[in-house]
């Protein structure tokens, strides 16, 4: 009987969707393995790992985001190198917190994908390959994000465009 018991378990643990809502009750959909809270009051964002150098991103796969604090610039990782997605590089950068604190480099959480055998790099991993991450949603954050962290990202629902902050000023992409 516990034989029976351990294999069902071990089966359904197997086939089940880890996905992952944070700051609301529910999923948008079924093909969504990480989503963030979209209220209309959402004045949040997700902030970005902080680099030094792109070169300190060993093993960077593509899709990889950073914030690098040396040229104040948020970058994303393609096949043909790293795409820039800053348009404004002046100002300064407070980094007191991030060098305040050490990196632990086997940190890692994973979202869908096998946690004992996939090697990615980074310190969230969403592994399922048929589910996407939808980004917090916030109506013009320039306008309603009093006090952004350099490296936010979101997704403006007034001018439905990708938006990220480089620690001086935000960045407006749209495909």
């Amino acid at each position: 009987m516990k034989n029976i018991f351990l294999t069902l378990s071990i089966f359904f643990a197997a086939s089940a969707s880890a996905q992952v809502a944070i700051g609301k009750t529910n999923l948008s959909s079924t093909a969504v393995s990480l989503e963030f809270y979209d209220g209309a009051d959402n004045k949040r964002g997700l902030v970005l790992p902080w680099v030094t150098s792109l070169s300190d991103v060993a093993g960077a796969v593509n899709g990889t985001f950073v914030y690098n604090t040396t040229d104040k610039k948020v970058y994303v990782k393609y096949a043909s190198g790293w795409k820039d997605l800053s348009v404004d590089t002046t100002g300064t950068v407070d980094t007191s917190l991030q060098n305040s604190l050490s990196d632990v480099n086997e940190a890692k959480v994973m979202i869908g994908g096998d946690h004992n055998t996939d090697t990615t790099p980074g310190i969230l991993v969403l592994g399922d390959h048929h589910a996407v991450m939808i980004l917090p949603k916030v109506a013009s954050p320039h306008l309603n994000i009093v006090n952004p962290s350099p490296g936010m990202m979101v997704y403006d629902t007034t001018t439905k465009q990708l938006a990220v902050f480089n620690g001086t000023v935000w960045s407006f992409w749209k495909q």
